[in-house]
């Protein structure tokens, strides 16, 4: 009589079970930035299809144009992930001197591009760079390192604060001069932020923030324009057809929207009512087209995504990884400022200032940029999750 081999209990399961990779990036983050890219487009297309049709007989040219810049950051965005995050430590003094001869070359005569009364743009014949944008990126690189190197001065004196102060006091000059309010208020909040994170004491950290919020006090009163805004957004209504007309326009269309929007494409706003549709002021589309409902799902996935930043440069500091660490947190405070600042001024709380949203409004410049900081940023997740596997 053949006697059949004993089988161990669970040796068929165990034979065939198969060893799942880690992944090498975070799914979620880049699932988000994908929803939040896709819908940028999606609004762009139906809040600047009646101006593009009426001004270049071609409804979709900003759509076409925004997707060439987003397929142009996609493909730039995939050579920048190769460079492992050290390089830009190494190279973190070199982008801000290059950021700052950007900002001073960009007010030489016939070099600067204007455009609504402001002089942001450097015209290469193709296409046109926005200087500020690039003035973001580096200073949040630069800061990254001035952090990790200046940790201690940081914590203990005084004289830790004095360089980035004035090296904010130089870009936010040349900002002025084009002028671009709001990328100074970006930049100025993101450096304060990083600083803070950083360890400094919160009296410094207080007195700092005093400092700065003087200057801008001071910065307001002394341009009249500047000041004019500030008085016609607190009482929009009080003359809607001229100084209070584009924060009007855009809480009509908050109006509109109610719960559940008019419906894709369907904006009355955004013909020829409200200026800066598919730029500035695109958050108000969306609230007229989606409503209460559609905005929620917006603020929602800004809200994960800058999270999500966050939590990769908390990883990053875990493993002692500490400019990785502060670049995340810099963009991921940038991200979120500047999310904030143009709700902000949609809803009618803040002045009007020239601020994007971020991965959707139109824009060359903030679309490659932003292309170049999920990269880097995919990058740090990366570089995390090999370390902690014991790969690198």
């Amino acid at each position: 009589m053949r006697m059949r081999p004993i089988r161990i209990a669970g040796e068929r399961r165990s034979s065939h079970r198969s060893v799942v990779p880690p992944l090498p990036y975070d799914r979620w983050f880049i699932l988000t930035a994908l929803v939040l890219v896709t819908l940028g487009l999606l609004m762009v297309a139906s809040a600047s299809i009646v101006i593009s049709d009426q001004q270049l007989h071609q409804p979709f040219y900003y759509f076409y144009r925004q997707l060439l810049y987003l397929v142009l950051g996609v493909a730039l965005g995939s050579i920048i992930i190769q460079f492992e995050i050290s390089v830009w430590e190494s190279f973190s003094n070199f982008l801000l001197i290059t950021a700052m001869l950007l900002l001073a070359l960009v007010l030489f005569p016939k070099v600067g591009h204007t455009v609504n009364g402001s002089i942001r743009w450097i015209n290469l014949g193709f296409f046109s760079i926005q200087v500020s944008e690039i003035a973001k990126f580096s200073v949040i690189v630069y800061m990254s390192a001035y952090v990790v190197k200046n940790s201690k001065d940081l914590k203990t004196n005084l004289s830790g604060l004095l360089k980035p102060m004035g090296l904010l006091v130089v870009i936010c000059s040349l900002l002025l001069r084009e002028p671009d309010f709001g990328a100074c208020v970006v930049i100025v909040s993101t450096v304060l932020g990083m600083m803070f994170l950083a360890g400094m004491p919160i009296r410094h950290f207080l007195l700092l923030l005093i400092i700065v919020l003087i200057g801008l006090s001071v910065l307001v009163i002394s341009a009249p324009y500047r000041m004019h805004r500030l008085t016609s957004f607190m009482d929009p209504w009080a003359n809607p057809f001229s100084s209070g007309y584009q924060l009007t326009q855009s809480l009509i269309a908050f109006g509109r929207g109610g719960w559940l929007g008019v419906g894709l494409g369907k904006s009355i706003q955004k013909v020829f009512y409200l200026p800066e549709a598919h730029t500035d002021f695109l958050f108000a589309v969306i609230a007229e087209e989606f409503g209460l409902i559609g905005l929620v799902i917006i603020i929602s996935l800004f809200s994960f995504l800058v999270v999500r930043i966050l939590l990769i440069g908390k990883q990053a500091q875990r493993l002692e990884q500490h400019f990785a660490g502060f670049l995340a947190y810099g963009f991921g405070l940038w991200i979120g400022i500047q999310f904030a600042v143009n709700v902000g001024v949609n809803v009618g709380l803040l002045p009007t200032k020239g601020l994007t949203l971020p991965f959707m409004s139109y824009g060359g410049s903030s679309m490659l940029v932003n292309c170049i900081t999920i990269a880097v940023l995919l990058r740090i997740d990366y570089e995390n999750r090999m370390m902690a596997l014991g790969l690198r």
